[in-house]
């Protein structure tokens, strides 16, 4: 371990498959030590875990780092989002947690959106309309599946506010995570008793909001961790805010990042409302905003087709003029929850690479219109796309985003965006820095930059006409196929 500049603190993400900690030099960004360690997700019907494996991953990803961990002056949580974390009079899992991508409370999701006005209602009043993803479905779900369970709750929470709590001993939120749970009102920034009242769940058992830059608490004694009491803990906040403050964002400059699905974000200073459900009106970390969209089909829908074509996923061919629509599991942008993949214009010359390109630009295609969602009167048109997640090292995606957005395409060199983030957030307890200024001080969106080229309007027309005349099929419900 190399001598640090400054103070050492420590970064968390804890994801749906991991946790992993970096401790970072405050002074400078180096990333001294750094630990991972997995949990496990249930299978069958609904997608849940112990809490208690994110603590114990967390001792373990802390003891991979070492004597650094134990030097810190800091830490920050970051974690994955909409979880929902039921708590005992003592502390203690009453249930596993429904994580976000349990499915089971969509009828929830929609019976709610009904009986509080509708999507638009909504929209106006929480900054999204709520899908089996949010923390509020799950209550419901809940209430209604486990009652005896429901009536044991003395504590709910979010993934990162577990943690955060066993450090500190004190229940606390952020702004950015809580704009996920559908119980939070963005316009009053305060909890929305009156949908709290409608699931039956009383504020009382909430964590307090910590505003952006406040200490959320200091380490207590007997946690078992590599921290000394007293360490200052930071709010912490959801994976997609943590990611955010870990590229300092500033307004405008838009994010696509390219994972199992895909996603598209940027900084705004104007509250989300969109009653379509397409963007998630989101808060960042900061003060600001992250409206939010989100593609199901990208890394792996993409790489299935490869997979199916026998090629290596960067064995792409340019020339034809085929569509291929990679939505093999439904599409939430543009929303098609119950469509399949379609092929279009196949002919004898058409080529394996040609294929698998027009793979790639369906799913971009897709992220691009997402992207067009979240952007807003705050976005320079000019400012480079910042490409993000495990498909952005890959060369076939880098170029199909290039050519199909017509921005300059830059390559942060950073990884493991959201426990930098988190490093950062932690950063500025000790200095007094904005989060996002800490993490722009250590350069961390540094990457090489891909010029723009002439947008291949072509194929995007090509590939919106295709989707205009193929409506019909593509919006089908499961029980008319």
């Amino acid at each position: 371990m190399s001598a640090a500049e400054g103070p050492l603190v420590v970064g968390v993400d804890t994801s749906t498959q991991s946790t992993k900690a970096l401790v970072v030099d405050a002074a400078t960004g180096q990333v001294v030590a750094s630990g991972q360690a997995p949990h496990t997700v249930s299978s069958g019907a609904g997608r849940e875990s112990d809490p208690r494996q994110w603590w114990d991953a967390l001792g373990e990803a802390l003891s991979q780092c070492g004597e650094a961990a134990r030097e810190a002056a800091a830490v920050s949580i970051g974690g994955q989002q909409h979880g929902l974390v039921t708590l005992d009079a003592q502390g203690e899992p009453v249930r596993p947690a429904l994580l976000w991508n349990d499915v089971r409370s969509a009828p929830q999701a929609r019976r709610l959106i009904d009986e509080l006005g509708g999507a638009k209602a909504w929209a106006e009043r929480t900054g999204s309309v709520p899908s089996a993803s949010f923390t509020v479905t799950k209550w419901a779900w809940l209430a209604e599946h486990e009652p005896e369970a429901a009536r044991a709750v003395k504590a709910v929470r979010l993934p990162h506010d577990y943690l955060t709590e066993r450090l500190t001993g004190e229940g606390t939120t952020d702004r950015g995570d809580v704009s996920g749970t559908g119980w939070w009102a963005s316009g009053t920034e305060a909890y929305d008793e009156e949908i709290l009242a409608r699931v039956g769940l009383d504020p009382a058992l909430l964590p307090r909001v910590v505003r952006p830059g406040e200490v959320a608490g200091t380490v207590r004694a007997d946690h078992g961790l590599p921290f000394s009491k007293g360490t200052l803990v930071a709010a912490g906040t959801g994976d997609n805010a943590a990611a955010a403050l870990g590229l300092g964002l500033r307004p405008g400059v838009p994010v696509m990042s390219l994972g199992t699905s895909g996603t598209a974000y940027a900084v705004s200073q104007r509250r989300p409302a969109d009653p379509t459900g397409t963007v998630a009106g989101f808060a960042d970390a900061r003060g600001d905003w992250l409206p939010l969209a989100c593609t199901l089909n990208c890394t792996l829908a993409v790489d299935r087709v490869a997979s199916l074509l026998g090629l290596d996923r960067e064995a792409v061919e340019p020339g034809a003029d085929v569509t291929l629509l990679p939505f093999l599991d439904g599409e939430r942008t543009p929303n098609l929850p119950h469509s399949s993949g379609l092929l279009y214009g196949l002919r004898h010359d058409t080529t394996a690479g040609q294929l698998l390109q027009a793979a790639y630009d369906g799913a971009v295609h897709s992220l691009l219109g997402a992207l067009d969602l979240v952007l807003d009167a705050d976005a320079a048109p000019s400012a480079p796309l910042l490409l993000i997640g495990g498909g952005a090292r890959g060369t076939a995606w880098q170029q199909t985003v290039r050519r199909l957005s017509g921005r300059p395409v830059q390559i942060p060199e950073a990884r493991e965006l959201v426990a930098l983030g988190a490093a950062a957030q932690a950063a500025g307890l000790l200095t007094g820095e904005d989060a996002a200024a800490v993490a722009r001080r250590w350069n961390t969106a540094a990457g090489p930059v891909l010029d723009a080229v002439e947008r291949d309007e072509a194929t995007l027309n090509r590939i919106t006409g295709v989707l205009s005349d193929a409506a019909p099929l593509l919006e089908r419900d499961a029980a008319s196929r």
